[in-house]
């Protein structure tokens, strides 16, 4: 029978292609009729024979299934959804449905072939004629993967019990329970990213220790797993008649092939702890639990993520890349493999080297990136880790690297990834890969073989400035650190080298060096130490201050001895290092942060962005993307994560002022942004909490209140002035229903709901974890105070204010603002807030409590300080003319005027009230002004003795100028 048609996509192929075409159609026709088959050839639709010519002229594999069971090509012109439609799911029902009726081994091994063979043209068709993408034909070939191990190891698990018994074991003596085996899948497959001819990486393990029950004799658990784990083997690899499954490698197992083959949970936790290697890391990031008993394997690889995953950013991993990728370019070279389109240059494994390098590196911190597919990782490394267009072009390299690897290995159904050297076969794929000819595929594999080399290169290859400065480096500071030097030549080096208290500042690197504390390090981090303090006290030898900077970098160094990555990271980067070194001599707040929080100096990485604070929304943004990749029900790693947003912001915005980037009145507004977006979450991590307890509170509508809640921040936090180390002065209010109880399965009274709600906010604010406290919280600003009742309902809360506040409480709502929690209420606050502010209050009387009120101020707070010379300091926040008297004053005329002008109680910072005031004739323009200056300088001032560690104390000739203006008002309004 001749080709059918002319139009079925093989126009314009090459002449070879045509050939194969040709002779194939003929042998398939010669078998259907002696194969007398009812379905005939030519019945086939040409749509159909179009896909069926591009999928023989792309797979001799495919063919020969085709021949051998010729019946396969009418049931999928039949049924051609399965081409079309399918889903991954059917192959565990399917192979489930067909293993029901297995006989004994021999007939489960013969019926998973059979099923693999078939599917395997199904998925080669799909893929060769682009009927999916390239993920969707992985993700059928690791579904058909995990079914065949799930399905074999089940039917092969029943059988074993019935000989050997069953393996039973528990934890810490409890009742010993049946145990099953778990298959972890590696690699590719537990990525669920198998190509057309994968091996599979497998790791055998169980749960417990103990002993079979109900077999002819007693066995040992781990000898039960292992019988069974040779057995299942035995059914995927083994090579019949019919050919075989999958070839199983079991080398990524603990101690590789001379381990044992399958292990107890609690030894390979101990493996991973004790002799974990860095390759091996690298390994289990992908690893997955494909078959058995899942859930026990998916609470094994949680307990084994801090092996793969450090907390901390880890640069040390990146060394071990670099050897990797040397070891492999070095079997490249000997074995001549440069033609090879995964290991080759340019190839997949480089694409694969960068996103697992940004992963071990960042993951621990960055949860985002603690995903298995790879195209999944690639989009989460910009713009943080990588540049968009960066990531866009490994995508596209990496899509069509795969697809060419699938074209090699669709011919034969062989494991290569060699560009094949036979011209016939080169046709045959770029056939398959869309391209006229060989040249034309060469011409677009070397485009993005290069982009690919060129991003590798630049993200695994050792820094070119790293490198450069090796060479700079001073041999005498390697040798003062070697203690190779007399102590002459020791403290002629600081001398020589800009140390103006040579002596001290050798003493300090003495103290390091010979101290207790580098002689227990282990040797890895003894010689990464040693590698890099030449290098930071050439750095520091180049600071303007280099004793200053060496006494604030040390206690760094120190901090992290047993956490050496850290000092990697710095090596990694030296311009970060350049600028942690300039930050810490500027800023002993930063050095201390730094010093307590190493883990901080991950903000170093992107210098740009390090000295530019994000906007609010931004802000708001980064914190939910961090919240979102953490369990719901993990409250202790979201805790964590709250308090490192907050330490790296309140680090930027240091930064920032240290380098003069960021004028007073926004650093103010950043420290603000901060804490209400870590607020906005606080509650609604709360909220989710108590909700799923307790259920919902009622409205007194009989609506379920979403959530009903607000928090109030007076003080610093409501007048958007907060400094680097400011407490949270914060009051709870609701508008529940009293006397209605939650609709859920364990209601609670609204009241009762509510308190709850509060105590747990106050728990995730103020619970000290390894990263401190988020927030010291102060409550004594709601109504009665400390033994008034934590969270006030809004009808109570205004019963207080209107019946029973003093006026220093009316002076606190001035500067109080709804900062995080429900809309409606925040509105419903401000009318209130600005209704109690409007009151009209008796003249004398309000100047009377004021005044007294700032008298017992004075006589509680007031501190007092001497210069050198006996002089008195100003208390910048305290003493007559500071920031208190401005923020009274501004008080006082918004309870004093604001029932004639409301507008002046509208805003609740002193800045914005100042402007209100002088717009409603209260204050000149002249005053005003100097009021605002007054206040700007005298905060700036305080700012700046925080980043310095200091008290708030200044030469009082510094700040007269000021405050002269802000006593001369005292005196006009209220003396």
């Amino acid at each position: 029978m001749e080709l059918p048609g002319h139009n079925l996509g093989l126009i314009n192929s090459p002449a070879s292609v045509k050939t194969i075409i040709n002779n194939q159609w003929d042998e398939f026709v010669d078998t259907c009729r002696t194969k007398n088959l009812t379905d005939r050839p030519d019945t086939l639709s040409s749509e159909f024979l179009s896909q069926l010519f591009k999928t023989w002229a792309g797979s001799d594999f495919a063919f020969e299934q085709c021949l051998k069971h010729p019946d396969l090509v009418f049931k999928l012109h039949q049924n051609q959804d399965l081409l079309r439609f399918p889903k991954p799911s059917r192959h565990q029902n399917a192979l489930y449905k067909l293993i029901q009726e297995t006989l004994n081994e021999n007939d489960l091994m013969h019926k998973l072939r059979v099923y693999r063979n078939r599917e395997m043209v199904r998925i080669i068709w799909r893929d060769l004629n682009r009927l999916c993408t390239m993920q969707e034909t992985t993700l059928d070939l690791s579904a058909m993967a995990d079914a065949c191990v799930d399905q074999s190891l089940g039917w092969l698990y029943e059988d074993a019990c019935k000989t050997l018994g069953t393996p039973m074991g528990s934890a810490y003596g409890a009742v010993p329970q049946p145990q099953k085996m778990v298959v972890l899948g590696m690699g590719k497959l537990g990525a669920h990213e198998l190509n057309l001819s994968s091996d599979i990486d497998l790791m055998f393990t169980y749960p417990h220790k103990g002993e079979t029950v109900g077999g002819t004799r007693t066995l040992d658990n781990q000898e039960f797993f292992i019988r069974l784990g040779q057995r299942l083997i035995k059914v995927l690899d083994s090579q019949t008649v019919d050919g075989f499954v999958f070839r199983v490698d079991m080398r990524l197992r603990p101690y590789g092939t001379s381990g044992a083959l399958a292990m107890s949970f609690s030894a390979m936790e101990q493996y991973y702890q004790d002799q974990g290697r860095d390759w091996e890391r690298y390994a289990m990031i992908k690893a997955r639990a494909i078959a058995g008993d899942i859930n026990e394997g998916q609470n094994l690889l949680n307990t084994l993520k801090p092996f793969t995953y450090r907390r901390y950013i880890d640069f040390s991993a990146i060394s071990a890349l670099r050897d990797m990728k040397a070891l492999i370019q070095r079997e490249i070279k000997r074995r001549g493999m440069q033609s090879n389109i995964k290991l080759g240059p340019g190839g997949i494994r480089e694409i694969e080297f960068i996103a697992q390098s940004f992963q071990l590196i960042h993951g621990g911190r960055d949860r985002s990136l603690q995903e298995k597919a790879l195209l999944t990782v690639l989009t989460r490394l910009s713009p943080h880790h990588l540049p968009a267009e960066v990531t866009k072009e490994l995508h596209e390299a990496y899509v069509y690297l795969r697809n060419i690897e699938h074209a090699i290995q669709a011919l034969q159904d062989r494991q290569t990834q060699d560009l094949p050297t036979d011209p016939i076969q080169q046709d045959r794929i770029a056939f398959s890969m869309g391209h006229e000819d060989w040249p034309a595929l060469m011409s677009s594999l070397d485009h993005y073989r290069k982009q690919v080399a060129h991003h590798f290169d630049h993200v695994v290859s050792a820094p070119e400035e790293s490198k450069n400065q090796q060479h700079t480096i001073q041999e005498q500071w390697k040798l003062l650190w070697q203690n190779s030097l007399t102590e002459d030549e020791e403290l002629k080096q600081f001398q020589e080298n800009h140390f103006s208290e040579a002596e001290e500042s050798r003493r300090l690197l003495l103290a390091l060096r010979d101290g207790k504390a580098i002689t227990r390090v282990r040797r890895q981090s003894r010689e990464r130490l040693d590698n890099f303090m030449p290098l930071l006290l050439e750095y520091i030898t180049h600071s303007k201050q280099p004793d200053l900077a060496l006494a604030r970098i040390l206690p760094l160094i120190e901090g992290v001895v047993r956490r050496t990555a850290y000092l990697v990271l710095l090596m990694e980067n030296p311009k970060a290092l350049g600028h942690l070194i300039s930050l810490c001599t500027a800023s002993p707040w930063i050095a201390d942060q730094i010093s307590r929080h190493p883990a901080l100096l991950d903000e170093f990485l992107d210098i740009g962005d390090l000295y530019n604070p994000p906007e609010k929304a931004e802000l708001e943004h980064d914190l939910r993307q961090q919240l979102t990749h953490i369990p719901e029900d993990d409250l202790e790693a979201q805790m964590e994560a709250l308090r490192y947003f907050k330490m790296s912001h309140l680090l930027k915005v240091a930064a920032a002022q240290v380098a003069g980037t960021l004028p007073l009145m926004k650093e103010s507004d950043y420290l603000t942004w901060i804490a209400e977006a870590l607020l906005d979450q606080v509650v609604g991590l709360a909220w989710k909490t108590i909700i799923e307890r307790h259920g919902h509170p009622v409205g007194e509508d009989g609506s379920l209140c979403e959530p009903g809640f607000i928090v109030i921040g007076y003080g610093k936090l409501g007048g958007i002035e907060l400094s680097p180390g400011s407490d949270l002065d914060l009051v709870f209010v609701h508008n529940g229903a009293t006397n209605k109880e939650t609709d859920g399965l364990r209601p609670i009274e609204s009241s009762t709901f509510y308190t709850r709600l509060g105590q747990r906010i106050i728990h995730i604010l103020t619970t000290h974890t390894p990263s401190g406290r988020l927030y010291e919280v102060d409550m004594r600003l709601r109504p009665s105070g400390a033994s008034g009742m934590l969270v006030s309902s809004l009808a109570s809360f205004e019963k207080y204010q209107r019946n029973e506040a003093w006026t220093w409480e009316h002076q606190a709502l001035v500067r109080a603002r709804a900062v995080a929690g429900d809309k409606h209420l925040t509105t419903q606050f401000e009318a209130l807030r600005k209704s109690i502010l409007a009151i009209e209050r008796d003249p004398v009387s309000l100047k009377k409590d004021v005044v007294q009120m700032r008298q017992k101020m004075q006589e509680h707070l007031t501190k007092s300080r001497q210069d050198k010379q006996g002089q008195p300091l100003f208390h910048l926040k305290h003493d007559r003319g500071g920031i208190v008297d401005i923020e009274f004053l501004m008080q006082y005329a918004v309870l004093a005027h604001s029932h004639a002008h409301p507008e002046v109680a509208h805003f609740p910072d002193n800045i914005r009230i100042s402007e209100s005031l002088e717009k409603a004739g209260y204050l000149t323009h002249e005053e005003g002004n100097e009021l605002r200056e007054a206040y700007k300088v005298l905060r700036k001032a305080a700012h700046s003795k925080a980043l310095q560690n200091e008290q708030p104390f200044v030469e009082t000739l510094l700040v007269e100028p000021f405050t002269q203006h802000v006593e001369a008002l005292w005196q006009q309004w209220m003396e």
